[in-house]
């Protein structure tokens, strides 16, 4: 395959610039490992996940990429900052499985004090030893918080969000746009910039490219669903304490239907449970964006990058043609 080479790409060791979303309850280890194996970069959501679920999901991926526990991983994970904030007790807990299994990057999303865990993060490779330090991304909404980011905290990565949440956003702008007005405005030494939101070809890929941004991130590409905003979801599930001004696209099914129908919530929480436990998509929770109706078919996670990567590469190729010399 051929490569991109950018400053995201050498610094992630990666072929190509296209990154899969760390979305809750959808990106699971499998996901994030065989993203990665195809020379993209994938994401653990850890969302809600306890440390034991997350070391799961971590171990899954290790099989899957054939390391042995000591090996670095190659592939991220991403927290809700907000949780974390919930009960700081426990959050050092759920980094920390992250971090002792060297995985090469973690996310940090929607928080009031996210340079607390990013000074941890910090922290424990001090503290450990750790030879390469963890790569940290922040997804940013305003350009406020980006230049926190990049000037008080000092990322390795920064994601610029429009709006079209399988991982979410505050803001109503596709990612072209967003990524376009960062550009003009964040200091030009800064991070790599990543787009995201609504993006689904690698068309999409190339004109963010064109633009000047570094990276893609990919969330509904790697899903096939219809999509519906509700609340119904966060009440099942007890996850009110998003910031306000947040919210997300999923499919609609009958969890929805039956808190449309007002069903009792704790009838409807049940059958929600159990859902999830089975892998039941009537009744569970599966994020889709704005780009959802340009998916047409279930692919494995290594055959959507080799195909947006070569989609991408087309339409770079295509530029070319119109310089004339």
């Amino acid at each position: 395959m051929s490569k991109i080479h950018n400053a995201f790409t050498v610094l992630m060791g990666i072929s190509t610039p296209i990154v899969g979303a760390p979305m809750a309850l959808a990106s699971g280890g499998a996901l994030a490992a065989q993203t990665s194996a195809a020379g993209a970069f994938g994401f653990v959501g850890a969302g809600y996940l306890t440390s034991s679920r997350i070391r799961e999901e971590l171990s899954l991926a290790r099989a899957q990429l054939l390391l042995s526990d000591t090996d670095p991983l190659p592939i991220g994970v991403g927290y809700l900052a907000w949780q974390l904030e919930k009960d700081p007790s426990s959050a050092a807990g759920l980094l920390n499985v992250s971090l002792s299994n060297r995985v090469q990057a973690i996310w940090l999303a929607f928080g009031n004090n996210i340079g607390r865990w990013i000074d941890h993060i910090r922290s424990y490779d001090a503290s450990s030893g750790r030879e390469e330090r963890t790569l940290i991304f922040v997804q940013v909404s305003s350009v406020k918080e980006a230049l926190i980011a990049i000037q008080d905290w000092k990322v390795d990565v920064l994601v610029a969000q429009g709006f079209s949440p399988t991982s979410l956003s505050l803001r109503r702008s596709t990612a072209s746009h967003v990524g376009a007005f960062y550009l003009a405005v964040l200091p030009k030494d800064g991070p790599p910039l990543l787009a995201a939101g609504g993006l689904s070809t690698g068309g999409h890929v190339a004109s963010l490219l064109a633009l000047g941004v570094s990276g893609v991130v990919l969330g509904t590409r790697f899903l096939m669903t219809k999509e519906m905003r509700t609340m119904a979801f966060d009440r099942v599930r007890g996850t009110m304490d998003w910031p306000e001004g947040v919210n997300g696209r999923a499919i609609y099914n009958n969890t929805v239907k039956d808190v449309d129908d007002g069903v009792e919530l704790e009838i409807v929480r049940e059958n929600f449970n159990r859902a999830t436990h089975d892998r039941n998509p009537d009744r569970m929770l599966v994020w889709a964006g704005t780009g959802v109706d340009l998916v047409t078919e279930i692919q494995t996670a290594q055959d959507v990058v080799r195909e947006l990567h070569a989609d991408m590469m087309k339409h770079l190729s295509s530029v070319l043609t119109l310089i004339a010399t």
